[in-house]
């Protein structure tokens, strides 16, 4: 599980510095970012609660 996170937080971050780079995809930066901060989010979450049942 906790690869299948960093995988999704690498292609955020990939997909966020395309949008910056190609300016036609600014939107794309945007996106990038936003799910890069939900996948965080819920990565950190996860492990947080995953921690407290043991």
């Amino acid at each position: 599980m906790t690869g299948f996170i960093i995988a999704l937080i690498v292609i955020w971050i990939v997909l966020s510095i395309l949008g910056f780079v190609i300016e036609g995809l600014f939107w794309l930066a945007v996106v990038g970012i936003v799910l890069f901060l939900a996948t965080s989010a819920w990565g950190w979450f996860s492990r947080k609660s995953s921690r407290a049942g043991a």
